[in-house]
This record gives structure tokens, C-alpha cells and sequence, in this order.
């Protein structure tokens, strides 16, 4: 206890290069842990985003734009399929379920889904967990809409409320659907995943809102069709953007995926999602190592820079060791104390680093839930966490011990010896 005693009394002697030195040591952790933090939540987030579908089938694409803009809402379809197409694809005897998703139209910058009831009926995610209501109920209007948990918290919205929604998705070109509002049936429980940042309408409803419009054109207002007389006409979908599938046995999946993929009359793409997911981290992984890597050798350099400052120091010191060891102090406390600063600065720098990550998450959550739909969780500490956080401590008990080392050999008459 006397070593820690004397250790803080003399890092308070030196505090602004102390604080510097542990400021330095955190920014490094903080990066470190960050990077780490990020890397495991969006692989999370992006894994438990859909579970339980066997098979998307959209436009012909790559796989993994498919799976971005169907499933994660990033991006934008080159084409659509045509409902006929669909329809006799879905009635393939392989096939239990599927679930039709039409995209294009957004409500303050979240997107707008047109489906069908089977989407809470049967998509999953996460632990195959099922989409359950906070409020409210699934759409059975032609103008209902159903909110995702971010889309509530965010806006304000609550059940009952008019939404007016927008043809389009980029925020300078956006055209109002002002002459057919809708109004909110059910507020959805917080799923971690982009359903909590959309709004579902039926494709009737998108239909509806779209049936006077000529080739993505506004309409004349003489060529209008009220909400109140689209109601009354035989809505059907002209076509979609994409189609979730889940199938009787899983052993069907490739040869339904070559049927679709060879389907004559129109060019489509069927995409397993854990292995679009898979191609996804081999793009990443690259970066992700590559910023893993820059990531540790800023913690190599805030260990080094302990190490200089500690150096750096020694010579200031070396008369307050003299005084010590004349005092009765061993050279083994000398070696001792110097250890113990390195600790005080890597515990210091350790645990600031981890408040300043947990910081920067704070701010960075929100900002991926709303431009990515990434949710990133704030938890306690993992284990890998804790690892590395150890790692770091031992790497700098090993540095200090050479600085410890020259202390050790300093001899009580250097010391005390004057030069001129």
C-alpha cells in the first residue's frame, strides 16, 4: 500500500503529464474497443435482421444487392416482378409461405413497405422470434398503416394518427400523396432490426396511392382518382419488388432456387440469405481487419508514449529516487513504484478509454439506426472485451519495466551527485 501511496503522490506532482499520458492511453482504447464493439452489434444486427426465410427472390441482381435493399432497406430495386410472375412462382407445391414486399415511397425519411398480413403472420427474426403489436393492430383498411417502434418514438405517432406519405425515397425529389392519407392501426414492438423503421401498408394500399400516376408521373388534376372512389375499385397489385419464401422442407431450397433463377419469362434472382450474408463479410472483412489493425497499433502508440513519458522523466527523478533508497527505500521498492505508475497509468487510461467508448456510442447508435438501420446494443462488457482490456494492462506492466529497470540501477551517489 506504501508503493501505491507514493506512486500517486508523485503522479500528482507531474498531473498535467500524467492526465496527458492516461488522456492519450484512452483515446486508444476507447478506438480499440469501439471497433470491436461496432464490428460484433452490425454483424449481429445484420444477422438477426431475418431468420426462418428460406429463400428472396427479387429482380435480377447480385445477391447481395437483393439482400440489401429487400431485406435491410438500403439501396433501391433495377426492376420489379410482375404479380402474375409472382403469383405462379408462390403457387410452386415446394412452397409454404411467402411474403410479397413492394418498395419506393417513404414517410420522412423512413420507407415505406407495401405487403400482406402474411408478413406478421410469418416473418421472424432474431431467435425465429415473430413481429408482435406494442398498440393497435395489423392493417385491415385500404389506408391503414402499421409503424415500426422507431418510427413511433421518433415522430411522435401514435394509433389514429393521419400519415401522408411520399412517392419516392430521395428527400429533394419526394411528391406527396396528399389526396390519400393514411391513417395508423398498430405501433410495432422494438425488434433491434430495420422493421423498427418502417411504415407497412397492404399493396392495396400501394396500389391505391399510385393508380392515377402515369409512369412514375405525377397525375393532371383533372385525371385524379379520389381516396374515396380508388376504394371502391378492384385493387390489385401490378407487380412487386420482391418476395420473401418459406418452404415445406429445406432440401428443396436449391431446386427452387434454380427454378427462379432459370425462369423464362422474366429475369430474377433467388438468394439464400445466410449465404448473401456470408459474401457480405468477405467484402467487409478486408476493411474490417485493416481498421482492427490501425485500431491496435493506436493503442501500441499511447503505450509507447507512457513509455517515453516515463523515460523522459527519469532523469528528472533521479534525486528523488537518491532520497528514497537514502531513507531506506530497497532498490526492489524503486523497481517496485516505477511498475506500479505504468499500472496506474494503464488502469487510468483502461477504464477512461471504456467510458469514452461507451460515449461515442451514445451518439453513433442513433445516427446508424436512422441512416442504416443498424441497431447497436449498449451492453456491459464482453468477455473478448475484457481480454483485450487485460492485454492492454499486461503490455503496459511490460513496458514499465524498463524504465523500471534503469531506475533500479540508478545508485544512490549518481543521484546524489551534483552535475555541472
Amino acid at each position: 500500500m506504501l508503493i501505491i501511496h507514493l506512486a500517486v503522490k508523485s503522479l500528482k506532482n507531474r498531473k498535467t503529464t500524467a492526465l496527458l499520458t492516461i488522456f492519450s492511453i484512452a483515446i486508444s482504447v476507447a478506438l480499440l474497443l469501439g471497433v470491436e464493439r461496432l464490428r460484433v452489434e452490425a454483424r449481429s444486427s445484420f444477422t438477426s435482421t431475418v431468420s426462418g426465410t428460406d429463400l428472396v427472390v427479387g429482380a435480377r441482381n447480385s445477391p447481395l444487392n437483393l439482400l440489401l435493399y429487400s431485406v435491410f432497406h438500403i439501396g433501391n430495386a433495377t426492376n420489379n416482378i410482375t404479380w402474375e410472375t409472382y403469383q405462379e412462382l408462390a403457387s410452386n407445391p415446394a412452397v409454404a409461405w411467402t411474403i410479397p414486399v413492394a418498395l419506393g415511397d417513404s414517410h420522412r425519411g423512413y420507407r415505406v413497405v407495401g405487403t400482406s398480413l402474411d408478413m406478421f403472420e410469418h416473418y421472424q427474426f432474431g431467435d425465429k422470434q415473430s413481429i408482435g403489436f406494442n398498440t393497435g393492430q395489423p392493417f385491415n383498411d385500404l389506408y391503414d398503416a402499421v409503424i415500426g417502434s422507431d418510427v413511433a418514438a421518433v415522430l411522435g405517432y401514435q394509433v389514429g394518427q393521419d400519415v401522408v406519405l411520399s412517392h419516392g425515397v430521395e428527400s429533394r425529389s419526394l411528391q406527396e400523396h396528399q389526396d390519400k392519407p393514411f391513417r395508423v392501426s398498430g405501433v410495432l414492438k422494438p425488434t433491434g432490426t430495420p422493421m423498427d423503421r418502417v411504415i407497412m401498408i397492404s399493396l392495396q394500399g400501394i396500389e391505391a396511392l399510385h393508380i392515377d400516376w402515369v409512369n412514375g408521373a405525377a397525375p393532371n388534376a383533372l385525371f385524379t382518382v379520389s381516396a374515396d372512389k380508388a376504394r371502391t375499385m378492384a385493387l390489385q397489385p401490378s407487380s412487386i419488388t420482391a418476395y420473401f419464401v418459406g418452404l415445406k422442407s429445406r432440401v428443396a431450397a436449391f431446386r427452387y432456387q434454380r427454378l427462379v433463377n432459370e425462369y423464362r419469362q422474366e429475369a430474377l434472382t433467388a438468394i439464400l440469405p445466410g449465404v448473401a450474408l456470408g459474401e457480405l463479410w468477405q467484402l467487409v472483412g478486408s476493411a474490417e481487419k485493416a481498421l482492427l489493425a490501425v485500431s491496435v497499433m493506436v493503442v501500441i502508440a499511447g503505450l509507447v508514449g507512457m513509455l517515453t513519458t516515463i523515460l523522459t522523466s527519469l532523469n528528472e527523478r533521479r534525486r528523488e529516487m537518491a532520497i528514497l533508497r537514502s531513507v531506506g527505500a530497497r532498490p526492489g521498492h524503486i523497481f517496485a513504484l516505477m511498475i506500479t505508475e505504468s499500472l496506474i497509468y494503464a488502469i487510468a487510461g483502461t477504464v477512461l478509454g471504456f467510458l469514452l467508448m461507451y460515449g461515442m456510442l451514445l451518439i453513433v447508435q442513433p445516427v446508424l439506426q436512422m441512416q442504416l438501420g443498424l441497431h447497436i446494443a449498449i451492453t456491459l462488457p464482453g468477455l473478448f472485451e475484457l481480454i483485450l482490456a487485460g492485454a492492454i494492462i499486461g503490455s503496459a506492466t511490460i513496458l514499465g519495466a524498463v524504465p523500471a529497470w534503469r531506475a533500479y540501477k540508478n545508485s544512490l551517489a549518481d543521484g546524489l551527485t551534483v552535475r555541472l
